[in-house]
């Protein structure tokens, strides 16, 4: 099928697309919480291009009675909060399926001394979703860890029509490493994983639900995939250009399981994107899921590491998920691509918005660096107490930073000849300065610390140089609260903001 993107009707009104779910995933555990307006407004846009599932990615973020402790400074979704959205889907043909982790990623609920016993490794470990040691994973062998599932699931799920749930279950990189080690040595830890996920999936089926979990920890041990019993939904993801889907799906095509192909919006980890690896990630996962058998393509938003992309950001990748899932074959060049964006998502009638976009998307290519999972730029952020060079920025240097500002300092005098008719169209355009403001930001503050000596730090950079780059960032950080407070609920505001005051503390210093 072919989308004429210069015709007022896409997607078509008609027509089979080539997946018959066609989702999206927000992330809003790490640490953005939309504001029920924000979402609701999100909805509306997603029923319109086709869009007919959506899932909200929970670790701590619903108001569960009895674990107050757990969300009180997460403003987190009430009950009814999540009836009255999964009603408005409803109407809007989309399904809202429940999402609660079960297994890893619990270290919210576990850093508290109410829960910590009842983890894998409750002295806690490293990991990457936290700057501290914390614990990580449940130990789904203790009775309690087990009854904190009942009653989550039993406060969950009947605020949600939907009679799919999605379990999580991913990246269980402890297990083994505390309380399970002697079970894991015994049995091997793929059997003991699989015991935990057939213990869960009893709990789902006996609410009557159907289970939806992460792929990853199976298709390491694919041996394993003809055990998984058929009623489950496998979640197969992977969010670089090159991932190998075909490989991954050819599992559970082969065993008679459905499966969803998982790539990603390229959001997170960026500020602006990374259009490049998102158009090759989101294309990849349509045509190997397509020839495959894949049930459906759930695209996927993140927020790691302080969720600093706008929403403008992650609605892109939202909008161009939908053209594949829709068609996986669908040509988009990248003309055609920011057309539809401005008719379809910015209603740009200068025909300007997209095509900036998603050259914006592009800035982290002019560093030259080949960093996966984000950008260059935003991991100079992130870790700039640590020296340079460094694994997560290889081959940085000055002609690469100075190559990016300069590629954005020429961008940003287009946001003002911008003409959106939608009604936050001047917050676009502010999202849009601050997006470009803080990249270039972050080129300067590169290109200060290459030019120190291998193995620096922040403290090696002149004094002077110092103070001109914090003088620089501090308004950055003040609009970036303001932004947030006009889309997304306060709590998860100082944990993303740490991600910007952590250089700003490093170069006061």
């Amino acid at each position: 099928m072919s989308v004429d993107y210069d015709d007022p009707i896409w997607p078509p009104a008609s027509g089979a697309p080539d997946f018959e779910v066609r989702g999206v995933m927000l992330d809003v555990s790490r640490t953005r919480v939309p504001t029920m307006e924000t979402l609701l407004a999100l909805v509306e846009r997603l029923a319109s291009w086709r869009i007919n599932q959506l899932q909200l990615y929970m670790e701590h973020v619903f108001a569960y009675v009895g674990h107050e402790v757990v969300w009180k400074d997460a403003s987190p979704f009430t009950p009814g909060e999540v009836r009255v959205l999964d009603g408005r889907c409803r109407e809007l043909g989309i399904e809202l399926v429940p999402n609660q982790q079960s297994f890893g990623h619990m270290h919210r609920w576990l850093k508290h001394a109410e829960y910590r016993d009842l983890a894998e490794v409750p002295e806690g470990l490293q990991h990457a979703f936290s700057r501290e040691r914390e614990p990580y994973s449940l130990d789904l062998s203790d009775a309690r860890a087990q009854a904190l599932l009942d009653d989550l699931y039993d406060q969950l799920l009947p605020c949600f029509s939907s009679k799919q749930f999605n379990v999580g279950l991913d990246e269980t990189f402890d297990l083994g490493l505390g309380k399970s080690k002697v079970r894991c040595t015994e049995r091997g830890t793929a059997r003991v994983y699989l015991d935990y996920l057939l213990a869960i999936r009893e709990k789902v089926v006996k609410r009557g639900h159907k289970m939806q979990f992460w792929g990853d920890i199976v298709l390491q041990h694919p041996e394993l995939v003809p055990e998984l019993p058929k009623d489950l939904i496998a979640l197969a993801w992977g969010y670089d250009e090159g991932h190998p889907f075909a490989d991954n799906v050819k599992h559970f095509a082969q065993s008679g399981l459905s499966f969803y192909v998982c790539p990603g919006t390229s959001s997170w980890q960026s500020i602006a994107g990374r259009t490049t690896n998102m158009l090759a990630n989101l294309s990849e996962a349509a045509k190997h899921g397509h020839t495959a058998g894949a049930l459906g393509y759930l695209v996927t938003d993140w927020g790691d590491r302080g969720h600093l992309q706008p929403h403008l950001v992650s609605e892109v990748g939202l909008f161009t998920a939908a053209a594949y899932a829709f068609d996986s074959k669908i040509d988009l060049t990248r003309d055609r691509l920011a057309r539809a964006i401005d008719r379809h998502l910015f209603l740009d009638d200068a025909g300007v918005m997209g095509a900036l976009v998603l050259e914006l998307g592009d800035a982290y290519l002019e560093t030259g660096c080949a960093s996966t999972n984000g950008s260059a730029l935003f991991f100079l952020l992130a870790f700039a107490g640590e020296p340079l060079p460094h694994a997560r920025m290889p081959g940085l240097n000055v002609a690469g930073l100075e190559r990016a500002r300069e590629y954005l300092n020429i961008r940003r005098k287009r946001i003002d000849v911008i003409r959106s008719r939608r009604q936050d169209a001047a917050l676009l355009q502010d999202e849009l300065r601050w997006m470009i403001d803080l990249l270039v930001f972050a080129c300067d503050f590169g290109i200060a610390r290459v030019e120190r000596p291998e193995g620096e730090t922040v403290s090696a950079i002149p004094t002077a140089a110092r103070t001109k780059l914090a003088r620089h960032l501090r308004p950055l950080i003040a609009e970036h609260r303001r932004l947030w407070l006009l889309r997304d609920r306060i709590g998860g505001l100082d944990e993303s903001g740490s991600w910007l005051e952590r250089p700003l503390a490093l170069l006061e210093a």
